[in-house]
């Protein structure tokens, strides 16, 4: 089951529960039942529950996959304009681009205070005993206040 379905499914779940535990309580009050007030806390966060389940229903967004990527660790993130992820040494070169793609299309606008993301995909090459030196594979750049994403090489021809 995907977590959309989950989701869809247990908040149907804690909408018919928080009802009847509502009855319950409304019940409970009118007959002086001693357990009246535990059932209201247990009706309150159920209640609390529905609605934190459905809020995160209506937000949730599933992270984007473009065919021919793979999932590679992002390595560095400043929140603001740079996102750099990291390959291994068996990376193919046939998938830069869709990784490159993919990581740039789940970078979303809530989380970064710039307008332009630049994604990076580094590997890192070894040059001596215990040194490295990072190799940029790829480069792309986000631009979130217009939801696409460009080539490094025809932002620097736009601008």
């Amino acid at each position: 089951m995907s977590i959309p379905e989950l989701i869809e499914t247990a908040t149907g779940w804690l909408a018919w529960s928080g009802l009847a535990l509502s009855l319950m309580t409304l019940i409970a009050f009118l007959v002086r039942w001693g357990q009246r007030f535990r059932l209201v806390g247990v009706t309150s966060f159920n209640l609390l529950l529905l609605a934190s389940c459905w809020a995160f229903g209506v937000s949730y967004t599933p992270p984007l996959k473009v065919e021919g990527a793979l999932v590679v660790p992002v390595v560095f993130d400043n929140s603001t304009d740079l996102v750099v992820a990291q390959v291994p040494d068996d990376f193919p070169d046939e998938a830069v681009e869709a990784t490159l793609q993919q990581l740039a299309g789940n970078i979303h606008r809530g989380g970064y205070n710039g307008s332009e993301v630049h994604v990076r995909l580094r590997r890192l090459e070894s040059v001596g005993e215990g040194v490295s030196q990072p190799v940029i594979l790829g480069e792309v750049i986000r631009d979130l206040r217009q939801n696409i994403t460009l080539p490094l090489a025809e932002k620097s021809d736009a601008g």
